[in-house]
């Protein structure tokens, strides 16, 4: 299974179709996985997510059905799509292991910030537990 993960970035959306590649040539499964977040002030009252963010899921899937359709005649690929909560590294490592991925694809951060602190694609690597290729 080839897990890619999905936030509705550019690179994120990059990082699917590289994976989708990679899935029909291996013929393996894909797996596209977007993490909702856990609402920092929300969690504490017992709120685990805003209605906005599972909204951003529900795009995402039917922006895949629509990808998906358009190009079903000459490109054909097994997927699946999940989400996970909480943060995205955490997320997509808890997807990796429930999914029993091997690899994962993820898109290059978009955020000036994390040249300092570090994205979440270099966090993965650092893990070490499954090839993880970054995708600009």
């Amino acid at each position: 299974m080839i897990l890619a993960g999905l936030d509705g970035s550019d690179s994120s959306w990059r990082a699917a179709a590289y994976a989708a590649g990679l899935a029909r040539r291996q013929n393996a499964t894909l797996a596209l996985v977007y993490v909702q977040p856990y609402l920092p002030g929300g969690a504490a009252l017992g709120v685990p997510v805003s209605e906005a963010e599972t909204g951003v899921a529900e795009q995402l899937l039917a922006q895949i059905r629509e990808s998906v359709e358009r190009v079903r005649d000459t490109f054909h690929v097994r997927w699946e799509f999940h989400t996970f909560r909480g943060d995205p590294y955490n997320g997509l490592a808890m997807a990796a292991d429930q999914l029993t991925a091997d690899a994962l694809v993820v898109g290059a951060s978009e955020r000036a910030g994390h040249r300092f602190v570090g994205s979440v694609a270099v966090r993965l690597v650092k893990t070490g537990r499954w090839p993880v290729t970054v995708v600009p």
